[in-house]
């Protein structure tokens, strides 16, 4: 308890690790893969392929799939999560059509609708710590793939369809997916394994990549039906708890513009020695923007979020997501988590506001910092109260 934290990371990553080690201290591992497979990034273009699978049998799909994570906590999450085990193989990113049983596997699984059950033969014994990355949702201890046997996957029929047809664009394929009701939580994981794409251009996608990817993709093609919608004609304030986050998504009776604000105290994820709170934004005007978001994938997961309801109401705003992150925040989740959130505080329901003003004095007494200090990082925030507009001119 050094650290000076409530809750202390490292302790509970040991706990849970040490869970889970007794039940994989062999070369051989029996379970249910969620489905799940993870592609690695490091040594680009030589990378790790393998599958994600826990010693257990059964129905294990609520362990990867974030759209079903609603009510959990964050020991909930490193506990179900730190169950699997990833194993390793190392490929070109070009051989998604090679002859490589494990390849051919991995890809099975990754278009498995239904758990998968794995029997997973390694080089030498699974070892490490609780993996956690800043957009990737974390897994257990790894080791090297020896041999890889599955038995007959269940495939998403729409997923199959467009795995099978080597003309149609990875573009197309993806939007097509979501059209049609796919989880993009199963679309990401798909895309990471080259299911999508004209034939002699489909690669293996490392799965950080995969998820901000797809996040971004359709993101963009919501907006294309965001952009021509009528505007909002009030303020409105959303809001939301979670992992000791809180969440205000304000959206305004203007012309597309998005921006998202973190803010994380010290001894949080991203300002673990910090003695003041840091504040980052990335943004955008009605043109878009050239170059990727400083926040990261987070920026595009949020996005698409704020899209789907914009678009289901056939209305166009502006939007400002802020977030303030607190010291019971102690680990870093993955991206789903803004996804998913975002997504659950815009079914919540908003309250109305005639003004601005009037909306971001009750920001103020939700958020614990200042609203003055979030109007300073803004620039969507201070543009609109500073820039005149036309309707300003318009009695």
């Amino acid at each position: 308890m050094l650290c000076g934290r409530e809750k202390c990371p490292v302790l509970l990553r040991v706990t849970y690790l040490s869970k889970i080690q007794p039940s994989i201290d062999s070369l051989i591992l029996n379970g249910s893969s969620p489905p799940s497979v993870f592609v690695g990034r490091i040594g680009y273009p030589k990378v790790s392929i393998g599958p994600l699978v826990p010693p257990v049998r059964g129905d294990t799909s609520f362990i990867d799939t974030p759209e079903m994570w609603d009510n959990i906590t964050i020991d909930d999450f490193v506990n179900f999560r730190s169950q699997l085990v990833r194993g390793k193989h190392t490929v070109n990113v070009h051989d998604v059509n090679s002859s490589d049983r494990i390849v051919s596997l991995v890809q099975e699984l990754a278009l498995s609708k239904e758990s998968v059950q794995s029997e997973v033969y390694f080089e030498k014994k699974p070892r490490g710590r609780i993996a956690f990355y800043d957009e990737v949702q974390p897994h257990g201890p790894s080791a090297p793939l020896k041999r890889l046997e599955i038995d007959n996957p269940k495939y998403d029929s729409h997923i199959e369809k467009a795995f099978y047809d080597t003309d149609l664009k990875a573009r197309d394929a993806i939007v097509e997916l979501y059209k049609k009701g796919a989880l993009i939580s199963s679309i990401q994981k798909a895309f990471s394994v080259g299911a999508f794409g004209v034939k002699k251009y489909r690669r293996f996608v490392p799965t950080r990549w995969s998820i901000t990817a797809v996040d971004s993709l359709l993101g963009e093609e919501l907006l294309k039906q965001t952009k021509f919608a009528p505007l909002i004609n009030e303020y409105r304030m959303y809001k939301f708890k979670r992992f000791d986050n809180r969440w205000i998504i304000l959206m305004m009776p203007t012309s597309w513009r998005y921006e998202l604000i973190e803010a994380w105290y010290p001894k949080t994820t991203w300002n673990p020695y910090g003695a003041t709170i840091s504040m980052y934004n990335s943004y955008e005007f009605y043109k878009g923007r050239k170059t990727y978001a400083e926040i990261g994938g987070c920026y595009y997961a949020a996005r698409l979020a704020v899209n789907e309801t914009l678009v289901k109401e056939r209305r166009q705003a502006g939007v400002v997501v802020m977030r303030e992150a607190h010291p019971g925040y102690i680990l870093p989740v993955g991206v789903w988590n803004v996804r998913e959130t975002v997504r659950a505080a815009l079914k919540t329901g908003y309250t109305k506001y005639d003004t601005l003003a009037e909306a971001l004095e009750e920001i103020s007494k939700f958020m614990v910092i200042p609203i003055e200090r979030w109007i300073k990082n803004s620039a969507v925030l201070k543009d609109f109260l500073n820039q005149r507009r036309l309707e300003d001119f318009v009695s």
